[in-house]
């Protein structure tokens, strides 16, 4: 009979400062123990300090490390986990103090990513990516994402020759990783020229918002979705037929507050899916408390790769929890309720080719009004590829 395997846990770490305030750090370890749970790791306590920088050497103050690392070993905790990007020299120090298996935000992402990831595309590019994210910063850290040396507790730590060592290997598999990258992303592209006779519309938004519910209702098909981060890190194409006119509908990864620099550049195929397409379909989690700033940091990703002037509805999803939160919460963003809502829809219609429509995918609510929304959309585009458009077949 197979032992269970043992839940690991963690103690996540942030900075309070001007930049953060403490409502804002909250909110962000909160993300980050779901992340963490994502990855199968249990929170058992969150510190914070107040800093208006990161200490250049230990992230935290000496005396907020002494108490982490007190804690650590009396509760023989397995990871403990930042919520922003260490240097080299902060983790190898961090290693050396707390002896324990060091995470920063980007690679608590990374290995999600890696976890998530099933077609051969997506794990080359996240492979390639926690290569590039590696390199600089090994020390114990390649331990721990080599399951062979010991698994995710490993707590020795290798030598001078065998981190070069490493560092070569690894130098090799970037080299190797990017060449089949290259190849796969000509491929992509070829893939999506010939699609050129077709409206393409993608999904985005901050990770779990729902986006591939919507996809399965619009496409009438099978598609992973979970109340998970990062439930979908392969890009998934459709092909659907509204009102006799068809186009094609992907699903694409979502996006995070530090999205790691090196996941989005190897991402660039994926990503290719959402810059080609001729009309966005932005999925926000009206009931999350932070909404309007994940709607600000999606819009400011799709900026970054040159996407963020096209034509797009803001789909506002889950209507009915964010209702019950009118009902029952204190919090200031609820309180005005559906004429609050209206304000924001209008804040952000200032574009002609912006529209905004409020529904509830999980209970298919007002999916009629967004259905139709999205096809009028989808017809403009279309008559604009065929002028004389007859009822036919496209793809």
């Amino acid at each position: 009979m197979q032992k269970p395997v043992k839940e690991e846990t963690a103690v996540l770490v942030a900075l309070i400062n001007r930049r953060q305030s403490e409502e804002q750090t909250r909110e962000y370890l909160e993300e980050l123990s779901f992340l963490a749970e994502t990855l199968g790791t249990r929170t058992i306590k969150t510190v914070t300090q107040k800093m208006d920088t990161p200490d250049v050497s230990t992230f935290v103050g000496k005396g907020k490390l002494e108490e982490i690392k007190e804690y650590v070993k009396a509760m023989n905790v397995d990871k403990v986990i930042f919520d922003d990007d260490l240097s080299p020299s902060q983790l190898r120090n961090l290693e050396k103090v707390l002896r324990t298996t060091i995470f920063d935000r980007s690679l608590l992402i990374l290995e999600i990513f890696l976890k998530r990831a099933k077609t051969s595309q997506a794990r080359t590019q996240v492979e390639l990516a926690r290569y590039q994210y590696l390199l600089p910063r090994l020390t114990r850290m390649w331990t721990h994402l080599e399951r062979q040396r010991g698994g995710t507790g490993t707590r020795g730590g290798a030598g001078e020759k065998e981190i070069e060592t490493d560092r070569r290997v690894i130098r090799n598999q970037i080299s190797v990783l990017k060449k089949k990258l290259d190849k796969i992303d000509k491929q992509k592209t070829t893939q999506r020229k010939s699609r050129s006779n077709i409206t393409r519309v993608a999904l985005v938004g901050y990770t779990n918002v729902g986006k591939s519910t919507i996809m399965t209702l619009l496409s009438k098909s099978d598609v992973f979705a979970e109340n998970k981060l990062f439930a979908t890190v392969d890009s998934t194409v459709r092909k659907v037929v509204i009102n006799d006119i068809p186009f094609l509908l992907s699903d694409t990864v979502g996006f995070i507050r530090k999205l790691p620099h090196t996941l989005v550049e190897s991402f660039k195929s994926t990503l290719d899916e959402i810059r080609e397409a001729d009309i966005l379909l932005h999925v926000v989690d009206v009931s999350h408390p932070g909404f309007e700033e994940q709607i600000e940091i999606v819009n400011k990703t799709l900026s970054e790769i040159d996407a963020g002037d096209k034509p797009t509805i803001l789909v506002f999803n889950k209507m009915d929890l964010y209702r019950k939160l009118l009902e029952s919460s204190e919090e200031p963003i609820y309180l005005n309720g559906e004429e609050n809502l209206a304000l924001i829809r209008k804040h952000y219609a200032t574009r002609q080719d912006y529209f905004s429509v409020c529904i509830s995918a999980k209970k298919n609510e007002n999916f009629g009004e967004f259905r139709d929304l999205l096809s009028e959309q989808v017809k403009k585009r279309h008559y604009m590829i065929y002028p004389n458009y007859m009822k036919n077949e496209y793809f």
